[in-house]
């Protein structure tokens, strides 16, 4: 944290920092509860629209592309404005998606409405878990980016649930309404508890750009597009497996989203508290734990009572969220919006290639539960990369080491 940061945080009271985080956070939760809703009501949608579930499967990954396209653009087209004005106008434009996703005739229509409500995510998310940072020590940095992710991991516990049991008793479209009545409220809260700073550090996006471009930063984002895939893909498919395979009621998924969601909130605390005592190692041990939960998910969805904690497991593989992160800062000097930003592309790439991945095999006839397979596999994949970015951070710190004197 840079000493204006430091200045600027000790100008704030404790309880006027917890509710800029909590007004943040109410982002993070509108974002959350748009993203993964639709993945609750996939034979809903499906039947209303008299398409697929794996073609819903598509629109989940065209929200997930607006995230890709838009958190770099957005990010570096935003450098030069205020923070405050920044995320007022994502928030702003993500209200507008939704909104619209509400009213969408069609599935065309419907794909276009989540690509443009995912344009704003990332980099909603990367200027927000910047000013959270920013008031924190250094020794609390992880802790303060997961309390902004606490908003994402409720609403997968209460948003994502209460949309689904909305969604159900009258129209999916009435759960993206009510994404766009959260994020009308969030606008309301930063307006009025997140002060604007004058003194303000501005970036360049020129510069930006060039500090991006190291092997660090983008081994990081590949660890998260690919490691983080195999949590999308069983998540996406998760209502129809558990109807088809399971055999469980409709009624019973949206508890299993507020398990899925219980799991995410203990999976964020963990991320942080890993990442503040074991640093970029904490990655490779989230990534082991993946890899385990996505290979015993077939096994665990054959009956109610092992396919509940396999969930609930599931939900903990969000803890790569705040470790990545906050890696991200340590290793992006000169570029952390850009990269703050182009942490949730990342994700985001993992958001379309899970489900994508799990499409193909599941349309190819190799059964619902073979997803946590094609997951299992991405996390392997992930820890390669972690591996390799290990390497290359090690030869850096190496190569920048001061010499030892000769001996005498």
């Amino acid at each position: 944290m840079n000493d204006h940061a430091a200045t600027a945080a000790t100008n704030l009271s404790p309880g006027a920092i917890l509710l800029i985080q909590l007004a943040l956070a109410l982002g993070g939760f509108a974002i959350g509860t748009g993203e993964f809703a639709i993945m609750g009501l996939m034979p809903n949608v499906a039947a209303d629209l008299g398409i697929s579930e794996p073609q819903v499967g598509h629109v989940i990954s065209a929200y997930a592309l607006g995230v890709v396209v838009g958190a770099p653009i957005l990010a570096l087209l935003g450098a030069r404005l205020p923070r405050r004005i920044l995320l007022l106008l994502l928030m702003g434009c993500f209200a507008l998606g939704n909104f619209a996703s509400a009213l969408a005739p069609d599935y065309l229509s419907l794909m276009l409405f989540r690509f443009v409500a995912g344009l704003p995510h990332g980099a909603y998310f990367g200027i927000a878990m910047l000013v959270a940072a920013n008031m924190a020590p250094p020794h609390k940095r992880a802790k303060a980016v997961s309390r902004v992710l606490a908003g994402l991991t409720v609403a997968i516990l209460i948003g994502n649930p209460l949309a689904t049991w909305l969604g159900q008793g009258l129209s999916w479209r009435y759960a993206f309404a009510l994404v766009g009545v959260i994020a009308i409220t969030t606008i309301a809260m930063v307006a009025i508890f997140l002060p604007t700073d004058r003194n303000e550090q501005r970036s360049s996006p020129i510069g930006e750009l060039r500090a991006f471009n190291r092997a660090p930063i983008w081994l990081a984002m590949a660890i998260g597009s690919i490691g983080f895939a195999g949590m999308f893909c069983v998540f996406a498919y998760m209502a129809p497996t558990l109807l088809q395979v399971t055999g469980v009621q409709p009624g019973w998924i949206p508890l299993a989203m507020a398990l899925f969601g219980a799991g995410c909130i203990v999976g964020n605390s963990a991320g942080g508290w890993l990442f503040d005592r074991l640093r970029f190692k904490a990655v490779a041990w989230i990534l082991l734990w993946s890899a385990l939960v996505l290979l015993l998910m077939p096994l665990a969805a054959q009956s109610v009572w092992s396919v509940a904690p396999a969930i609930f497991a599931l939900g903990t593989m969000i803890a790569l969220g705040p470790a990545l992160q906050t890696h991200l800062m340590d290793v992006a000097t000169g570029a952390q919006t850009l990269a703050a930003a182009s942490n949730h592309a990342a994700f985001n790439i993992a958001n379309a290639l899970g489900p994508w991945l799990g499409g193909l095999a599941i349309g190819a006839g190799l059964g619902w539960t073979v997803t946590g397979y094609i997951g299992a596999a991405t996390a392997v994949l992930g820890l390669g990369l972690f591996a390799w970015a290990w390497h290359v951070q090690r030869a850096q710190r190496v190569a920048t080491a001061p010499a030892e004197p000769a001996a005498s």
